[in-house]
């Protein structure tokens, strides 16, 4: 710890560290111009890193340098029970390896505070009309997932360091919100600012705290988790200013939908973004929230407020303790972090958006950033004519209409808005259409209390809105069964069937497979859809009903005021609901139970959690890049759930039957995403979305949809997995060949162990989202960026080629793409080797982050 610029915080036995002074002992008057970002990093330098690493560092990040390494030291690191299970998985994994060379496993955990919340298990089964949903639908999730849940109970006892909010609680990130975070921690005597990594990409939701929070892979995670600095380039930080004030009707979603369109058109990817403007400093915490929360959907990979008095004023609300208050307050203040001090920051670039310009908005069919006005729903051809035949799904039936993902329900205005559309359409006796599977799952239990305090919790229930879990379920695509009398029908019919959902996400074949595309909406709007049945009504102009004097109804006669909405949060809303949900949950408890072997005994017939193979055969051995074939070559916008879904599994698919084949019983496949403990499960999933377009896969001139490859040289289409097989019974190398803003969404490992496990060595992209281009490093994959200009269509690429990577792999290097046409035309095109930083060369020649840290582990040891 540095000690030259310690002092002791004004009114308190705590110290801090004066980071004023070292910023300006190296540049007088630079921190003054430094955004808030900066700030908080070189208080993190200033309390960890030696003298000469720190003037350094402070250096580089006062000139704004990006042509070195950055060190980051994250206090603490957040999980939720998919990524965080399967690290944990590979940390028993890497027991094993380091117990076979003759290492203690035992000395393998965490150094960094860990907390697990199982959040992402459980599916919606049982729809909100059940008023029994929450009680079956946790019983089906831990009949499910007993191997899993054994497991994370292991790790519990096994690691050090670990600690587990069990399921049923509510979600990672509005925990995190609400109660995780203190934003200054205390440490030793020691105050610093609380800053945090998650393996999940919506991390960032803390943002909004003015605490930095990024979402990383599951690797990385594990890196910091063992104690290793997050190494970075030195992030573009860009300045947002925020203008106006929403209009009157207007949601936090509506506006966050608006905000990501803008920003992805503005490029913000892997940027850090920061908040301010009249505009950010009249936005409650919860719409602050809702905007961070959705900062992977534009693309940045941070997206900070100011800590201010709307800062303060949501400690207060959410119970936390005064003292806890008052230090956050005091801290901020004298440190320079609050916002009052942060008028003279200098961006780089800055960004002006104007919230009175937002309209009511959706987002659809298909990716978060592809905003619609509900007002231009028909001039878009989402909105148009449908035939009403009594007994049948309409054309656009929703199928599902989910109140769901922390994004909106952390937000207790969007939540109240919903209770009270909810109450107006009772009052004037609509109601859902009974093919539309309704569901509320909100990210904590206060909103169940609130609602309650409220008297909106009947209101909700009565349109088919009953809480069926705490859980993420429809918006990570565990949205459950259908009816099946529906889902023949659909089938039947081939009937175009969507979904509305209040989440952040609706990629391709997300959220069920058969509802053929999805639109996020406000949790108000989807009790709408809910009433409407399809997505072809116009759900600012049609009629919803009649009234008992058959008067008609339209959306505008239901929606709630403002002024009301605003007063019911003011009178339910209170600190002692989220003290009653979070002190229970946070107490320790001794744990008393027998104590467990530091060796997992993982089980054999398990298809959940399974040793991995990461340490064996070709994994663990060099990769020549030499005489690699394509496995595929994808078109722009290709997302981690194109290439490692997360849904349900269906019978016919590899996955399914494999685990037909294993004995589980269909009913209980469960999702992909519980699976990815078992890597012969989840390797079966890699590219098995049945929306991929693979552009090797031309059927009368257009490209096949589907989970399909081209086997060469013999030429043959066959199933991605097959495919898969038999490149890896011939070891044959291979690459991927794609367009831009390559693994979008989710912070998903699967996405690079899939294919890694598949022999695929290099991919040659135009452009890589971040947390994906460092999962590839972590598993050994190198990614490798085309050239502005140069692209597979102007490389006239088929398919066909083989490839070769020639040069020496240093950090952002040129290198030489060797192509090999089948006519044995040779073309040399040069690339960007991704590999950012010295750390990320280190990591990629060990073969990925757990063989780095097992040969530092041991080279330790014997040392």
């Amino acid at each position: 710890m540095n000690t030259e610029f310690r002092k002791t915080l004004p009114g308190t036995r705590l110290d801090y560290f004066d980071t004023r002074a070292a910023v300006d002992a190296i540049k007088p008057g630079a921190y003054d111009t430094l955004p808030y970002t900066s700030r908080v990093l070189a208080e993190n330098l200033v309390r960890r890193c030696d003298p000469a690493t720190l003037k350094a560092s402070l250096s580089q990040l006062i000139e704004r340098k990006r042509d070195l390494d950055f060190p980051w030291f994250p206090a603490r690191v957040v999980c939720h029970d998919i990524l965080g299970q399967t690290a944990l998985v590979d940390l028993a994994g890497l027991r094993d390896a380091i117990a076979q060379q003759g290492g203690d496993p035992a000395q393998v955990n965490p150094v960094v505070p860990t907390q697990l919340i199982v959040d992402h298990s459980l599916a919606v089964e049982c729809g909100g009309y059940d008023p029994e949903a929450f009680e079956k639908n946790r019983a089906i999730e831990d009949r499910r997932n007993e191997d899993r849940f054994h497991f994370i109970e292991w790790t519990k006892k096994a690691f050090k360091n670990v600690d587990v909010i069990p399921p049923g609680n509510g979600i990672m990130h509005q925990i995190n919100l609400e109660k995780m975070s203190p934003v200054i921690q205390v440490r030793d005597g020691v105050a610093f600012p609380d800053t945090c990594v998650g393996t999940d990409s919506h991390t960032p939701h803390v943002d909004s705290l003015g605490v930095i929070a990024i979402g990383v892979g599951g690797l990385e995670a594990e890196s910091v988790m063992l104690g290793r600095a997050s190494w970075m380039r030195l992030p573009e930080i860009v300045g947002v200013e925020l203008t106006g004030k929403l209009q009157p009707g207007i949601t936090a979603t509506d506006m966050v939908l608006a905000l990501t369109e803008f920003l992805r058109k503005q490029k913000v990817v892997g940027a850090w973004l920061e908040f301010f403007g009249e505009g950010a400093a009249a936005l409650t915490l919860g719409d602050r929230a809702t905007i961070s929360n959705m900062a992977p959907e534009y693309g940045a990979t941070a997206a900070m407020f100011y800590i201010d008095q709307q800062t303060i004023d949501y400690l207060k609300l959410t119970g936390r303790e005064d003292q806890q208050v008052q230090l956050v307050e005091n801290y901020a203040r004298v440190s320079g972090l609050w916002a009052d001090s942060l008028k003279g920051a200098q961006y780089e670039r800055s960004l002006s958006f104007d919230l009175s310009s937002v309209v009511r908005n959706m987002a659809g069919p298909s990716n978060p950033h592809a905003r619609v006005a509900t007002t231009d729903l028909a001039a878009k051809g989402i909105a148009g004519q449908w035939d009403e035949v009594p007994g049948q799904m309409p054309d656009g039936a929703v199928i599902i209409a989910a109140i769901t993902s922390c994004t909106n329900t952390s937000n207790p205005r969007n939540v109240i808005a919903a209770g009270l559309m909810a109450r107006n359409a009772n009052k004037l006796g609509l109601s859902r259409k009974p093919w539309v599977k309704t569901s509320l799952a909100p990210g904590s239990k206060t909103v169940a209390l609130y609602l309650d305090e409220a008297g909106l919790t009947h209101e909700l229930e009565k349109l088919g809105f009953g809480v069926v879990a705490f859980a993420c379920t429809t918006c990570n695509g565990m949205s459950g069964a259908l009816d099946p009398a529906i889902q023949q029908e659909i089938i039947d019919r081939d009937l175009y069937a969507t979904a509305v959902l209040s989440g952040n996400r609706n990629f391709d074949g997300r959220i069920h497979p058969y509802a053929k595309q999805a639109f996020l909406a406000s949790p108000p709007l989807v009790v709408a859809y809910a009433i409407a049945g399809t997505i072809r009504f116009d759900i600012e102009k049609d009629v919803l009903g009649l009234d008992a004097n058959g008067k008609e109804i339209r959306l505008k006669d239901i929606w709630p005021s403002d002024e009301e909405i605003d007063a019911v949060v003011k009178a339910a809303v209170k600190p002692e609901q989220f003290r009653q949900v979070y002190i229970p949950m946070f107490a320790i408890h001794e744990d008393t139970g027998p104590k467990v072997e530091p060796l997992y005994d993982w089980r054999p017939q398990s298809t959940y959690i399974r040793r991995p193979p990461y340490w064996e055969g070709a994994l663990a051995g060099a990769r020549p890049l030499k005489g690699m074939r394509p496995l595929a070559v994808l078109p722009d916008n290709i997302t981690t759930d194109h290439l490692s879904p997360s849904n349900a599994i269906m019978l016919d698919s590899a996955a399914g039957e494999y685990l037909a084949k294993m004995g589980l019983p269909e009913v209980d496949f469960n999702s992909y995403a519980t699976h990815r403990g078992d890597h012969l499960t989840a390797q079966r999933a890699t590219f098995a979305n049945p929306k991929l377009f693979n552009e090797m896969v031309i059927e009368d001139g257009k490209v096949k949809q589907g989970s399909l490859t081209r086997l060469e040289p013999e030429g043959k289409v066959m199933r991605m997995w097959e495919a898969i097989e038999t490149y890896m019974e011939r070891k044959q190398p291979l690459i991927i060949i794609a367009g831009a803003d390559y693994g979008q969404g989710s912070s998903r490992d699967w996405a690079a162990k899939g294919v890694r496990l598949a022999g695929v060595e290099a991919i040659a992209a135009e452009g890589f989202e971040r947390i994906h281009r460092t999962n590839l490093v972590g598993m050994g994959v190198l990614p490798l960026e085309f050239l502005p200009g140069t692209n597979r269509k102007t490389l006239q690429i088929d398919g066909s080629e083989t490839y070769d990577v020639i040069g020496e792999r240093t950090p952002r290097a040129t290198l030489t793409l060797v192509i090999t046409r089948k006519n044995g035309e040779r073309v040399e095109v040069p690339v960007t080797c991704r590999l950012d930083t010295a750390e990320e060369v280190s990591i990629y020649e060990a073969g990925g982050v757990l063989q780095r840290f097992a040969q530092d582990f041991l080279e330790s040891a014997t040392a």
